[in-house]
């Protein structure tokens, strides 16, 4: 394949992976309270509208300097990225595999800087009594920078046993994420199955 094929490979997956990253956040933000939770299969999926400070997974870095840090690092960490994902490809050592991989980090890692960088500015505040609107006359909750992250997806897979040290009494996998956090969570389990091909 050749490297003009692989470069639009790479940017399609980027840019189908962001915009629908984007669009299900947007559609969230602007249908749900913050912490309202609808069932989508049984008892163990929930769509749970929550906000976070942008790290993977809810967790959060600091306050208003660690939040501020983290976003610069991951635009320079993603700009690094890409640099590197089209120097592969330039001097054709990438595959599909490779290409694919670096793809799917990327978009996750640029679907979570959106709504850090723009979603203050164009969102009102979330609250458990009122959904959010987008471009509010007033404008938004929070400076550039300072947005906070979307996340829905709420797996209540099975309980862990209440014997269990820390975890104990919750469900497995506890997290309640997005779409930009799978698509990095992807990438790096595919980085360490097949960690001999981006490791030679």
């Amino acid at each position: 394949m050749t490297r003009k094929k692989y470069s639009l490979i790479s940017i399609g997956i980027i840019l189908f992976l962001v915009l629908a990253d984007q669009i299900f956040k947007i559609w969230v933000k602007t249908h749900f309270a913050l912490g309202e939770s609808i069932p989508v299969l049984g008892n163990w999926f929930n769509l749970r509208f929550i906000e976070n400070e942008g790290m993977a997974f809810g967790l959060s870095f600091g306050d208003n300097v660690g939040k501020l840090l983290l976003s610069i690092f991951r635009i320079l960490l993603t700009g690094f990225m890409f640099y590197y994902l089209f120097r592969l490809i330039k001097q054709s050592k990438a595959d599909l595999l490779i290409i694919s991989v670096f793809s799917l980090i990327i978009a996750g890692a640029m679907g979570n800087i959106v709504d850090s960088l723009f979603y203050g500015l164009i969102f009102n505040e979330s609250t458990p009594f009122a959904v959010a609107t987008l471009f509010p006359p007033e404008g938004g909750y929070a400076p550039f920078f300072y947005g906070k992250v979307v996340d829905m997806f709420d797996f209540n897979l099975f309980p862990l046993p209440d014997w269990l040290p820390i975890f104990g009494g919750s469900y497995f996998f506890p997290a309640i994420f997005n779409i930009a956090d799978s698509c990095i969570t992807v990438g790096v389990i595919l980085v360490i199955i097949f960690n001999k091909k981006f490791f030679p």
